[in-house]
């Protein structure tokens, strides 16, 4: 089924159900927005594009998990 046969078909169900399923429905599309909610706020991406951006260009130090395994276990 298609997204698009989805929706219609959602659509024609939610236009008959009766409250009980609207509130369950609703329920879920709430539930959804506060899991969207508890993203990191945008800065937090900036800040990776940033930082993503000097590693490929070579500006800053960077390790394997490998190495990074290593002298955590050598402490």
């Amino acid at each position: 089924m298609s997204t698009i046969e989805l929706r219609e078909s959602i659509h024609r169900f939610i236009d008959v159900a009766d409250d009980r399923i609207l509130r369950i429905i609703h329920a879920i599309i709430e539930s959804e927005k506060k899991q969207e909610q508890k993203s990191a706020p945008q800065w937090f991406y900036d800040e990776l594009d940033k930082r993503r951006e000097r590693h490929l260009k070579g500006e800053s130090k960077s390790s394997t998990w490998e190495e990074v395994k290593d002298r955590i276990l050598n402490r």
